[in-house]
């Protein structure tokens, strides 16, 4: 059976990656192709590398436009994509890779993203202990966000065993500028970032805070607390996530290690590498791929994590197109590889 699949958010960063996959999707065929400001024009004008799709003309962002569909990706501003998913049939598997469903608490949403909560989707990523079942048959998916991706894929087998401790757990992330996004904004433009690093989203306000914490609670089985902060390189693409916890009393290496690869053995987009081999994002650019590697600071008393991953395909395109195939019975790797580009 082919599935007729629409993107809305076509011409934007999130959009175009995932065109690029589905138009390589074996069960798949690519429907509408929708945005906002840039309704009217060619793709090919948005979107050159999507040479098979360029003759396509993108329509506004409309739920009649993105009706009759087997599924939609809404690629849309946070804030933008619960309207537009409460006027879709039960029956469309919609998938939204924006924040509008992914917390549970009301107040957070509230908190870190000053609008009603939407309410809460099925959580896209199946790696996550308990989390695949839910995603299979689910007609309403929650794509995470890249650092949560990353983050979480990186820590929750240390929780879920039990060998950290819930507090002091302390993330710097480094991701490419374009989790930012397509839209011209100055401190983006490449005089501003070539060469040089810089914080934002400093003290604990960056928007994925919540989710990762739900996250990792959600692991451990009790509340998680975290201190995150987010880093702008100067790459196009990619995130690398170290993180520490405290190490709970008898953890060692060798634990953690077990931990992690009896969590991440049978996966197929998740791999903790050989010891003395750290992540890189070179390793991953392209794929739906995450890397994880780790060790322990027997000096600090922590555990010391390190995870890499395509910010645009694993942390959203992938991670969405890996859970439609979840939700639509098919083969879980189907449009999907673990391969990188290099150099």
């Amino acid at each position: 059976m082919t599935y007729i699949a629409a993107v809305s958010g076509a011409s934007g960063y999130a959009g175009g990656e995932l065109l690029r996959l589905l138009a390589g999707h074996p069960d798949v065929e690519i429907g509408a192709v929708t945005a906002h400001s840039n309704a009217g024009q060619r793709l090919g004008e948005l979107q050159p590398h999507l040479h098979p799709l360029a003759e396509r003309v993108l329509t506004e962002t409309t739920a009649e436009n993105l009706a009759g569909h087997d599924v939609v990706f809404l690629a849309l501003p946070h804030g933008a994509s619960a309207e537009i998913a409460a006027q879709l049939g039960e029956d469309t598997v919609v998938i939204d890779a924006a924040a509008d469903h992914r917390l549970e608490s009301a107040q957070q949403w509230e908190r870190f993203y000053g609008t009603a909560h939407h309410g809460t989707w099925p959580y896209g990523l199946p790696e996550l202990p308990g989390q695949r079942p839910k995603l299979s048959g689910a007609r309403r998916i929650a794509v995470p966000g890249c650092y949560p991706t990353t983050i979480l894929l990186g820590l929750a087998p240390a929780f879920a065993a039990g060998l950290v401790e819930p507090e002091d757990v302390v993330i710097v992330a480094a991701t490419g500028t374009s989790g930012a996004g397509k839209s011209l904004k100055p401190h983006l433009l490449g005089s501003e970032v070539m060469g040089g690093m810089s914080p934002y989203g400093v003290g604990g306000v960056h928007r994925h805070t919540p989710e990762i914490e739900q996250g990792l609670s959600s692991a451990a089985g009790e509340p998680v607390q975290i201190s995150f902060t987010p880093t702008l390189a100067p790459m196009s693409r990619g995130i690398l996530a170290t993180s520490t916890a405290r190490l709970a009393p008898g953890t060692t290496e060798a634990s953690l290690r077990e931990a992690y690869q009896a969590q991440y053995s049978a996966e197929p987009f998740v791999h903790l590498l050989p010891p003395g081999q750290w992540p890189a994002t070179k390793q991953v650019i392209g794929s739906n791929h995450v890397t994880v590697q780790l060790a322990v600071d027997e000096h600090a008393g922590r555990a010391v994590i390190v995870s890499a991953a395509d910010n645009l395909t694993k942390g959203t395109a992938g991670g969405a197109v890996q859970s439609m195939n979840i939700a639509l019975g098919l083969e879980e790797t189907s449009g999907l590889t673990t391969l990188g580009v290099s150099p």
